[in-house]
């Protein structure tokens, strides 16, 4: 992990936000928290669609010198001037990616629980692993990520780590020592005051 105290945060926007949401909420919740980097994770195969998020989710992140990314859809990065990419297919693409966006593009996948998936994606040029979920809701089913792989990552490798996926509360607290990101998405978005969520896990990691 580097040298920072606590875990920056990553928020990843609602899948199904209207346009207004980006001037309305998030800019808001950017003004009153630091963030380190927001991902637009808008659900939706319509390019205009995805561009018209995308650029609004560029204008307040910018305005804040706060990174924006786009999930999957890395060839609309240069054209939407966005910062980046998040990918779920760990190593697979990473060459591809790189050499389409060049060295300054932040990419960043997500590895699953798998160790040996995450090392292989951050030798080919991950900037980021992300790891997760991190625990079973009544939703999901398969492996989640354990506290000792996070405190392993953090110990033996130099690239930046995120844990994603079903963040409790008492589990980002947890994780916040050996975690250089801490990804949010639906942990705030489905809570009633989605402000009064974030504050509380920033005070859990701080």
């Amino acid at each position: 992990m580097s040298e920072q105290e606590t875990p920056q945060i990553y928020l990843i926007t609602p899948s199904n936000a209207e346009l207004s949401f980006y001037s309305e909420t998030l800019a808001p919740l950017m003004d009153a928290f630091p963030m380190a980097c927001v991902r637009l994770g808008l659900v939706s195969e319509d390019e205009t669609v995805v561009s018209r998020h995308a650029d609004r989710l560029r204008d307040v992140s910018h305005a804040r010198d706060i990174s924006a990314v786009i999930s999957t859809h890395y060839r609309l990065v240069d054209a939407l001037g966005l910062d980046g990419v998040h990918r779920v297919d760990a190593a697979k693409t990473l060459r591809e990616i790189r050499d389409t966006l060049g060295t300054n593009a932040i990419i960043g996948t997500h590895c699953g629980t798998s160790r040996h998936v995450g090392m292989n994606a951050g030798e080919i040029g991950a900037d980021y692993i992300c790891f997760g979920p991190v625990s079973k809701t009544a939703l999901t089913d398969g492996d989640v990520t354990e506290f000792d792989t996070f405190e392993w990552w953090s110990e033996m490798v130099e690239i930046p780590v995120v844990a994603e996926g079903n963040v409790t509360l008492d589990i980002a607290k947890e994780l916040a020592p050996v975690i250089d990101f801490l990804a949010l998405g639906p942990e705030i978005w489905t809570h009633e005051n989605p402000r009064k969520q974030l504050e509380e896990y920033i005070t859990r990691i701080t």
